[in-house]
């Protein structure tokens, strides 16, 4: 199974007289994050397998950056800002899905499911803005194995 995570692009900063989770979903782009989300769904477009389901979070930000992919996409609560990775992971079914996965959502709970299906020391993982971050479950030997396929973002594309 391949799983594609998608940290969202570039969004506005919370202000700090905002509170709350709604002021949070709320957030748009920027113009720098339009422009990433963009360019790496250009990149994705060419290269997400066929049959894959597209995810994202509920907030305004994520759906910017799914928008700009141009494919059917199914908005999650499992993917709100708040969320963990077993939802994550139970929502896409990995590793047993026969399709792939794209999940446009957020930090930090992209970088911990990266983490936890890497078997990393660490509980988290640092993934950049507009950044993707694609794995594959295998096997190997008998023994499952998750591998990065490839780590793209949106500055280098």
């Amino acid at each position: 199974m391949d799983l594609i995570l998608w940290r969202h692009a570039e969004a506005e900063d919370l202000e700090e007289t905002e509170e709350g989770c709604g002021a949070d979903l709320s957030r748009r782009l920027t113009p720098k994050g339009e422009r990433q989300a963009l360019r790496m769904a250009a990149w994705l477009d060419r290269q997400l397998p066929e049959g894959v389901r597209v995810y994202c979070s509920p907030a305004v930000r994520t759906e910017q950056t799914v928008i700009a992919l141009g494919r059917k996409y199914k908005a999650r609560d499992e993917l709100r800002p708040d969320g963990s990775v077993d939802e994550l992971l139970q929502l896409v079914q990995w590793p047993d899905a026969r399709q792939p996965a794209l999940v446009v959502g957020h930090q930090p709970t992209l970088g911990r499911t990266v983490a936890r299906l890497l078997d990393w020391r660490e509980e988290d993982c640092s993934i950049r803005k507009g950044s993707v971050w694609w794995l594959r479950q295998r096997e190997r030997d008998g023994r499952p194995q998750t591998v990065i396929v490839t780590v793209q973002t949106p500055e280098l594309l």
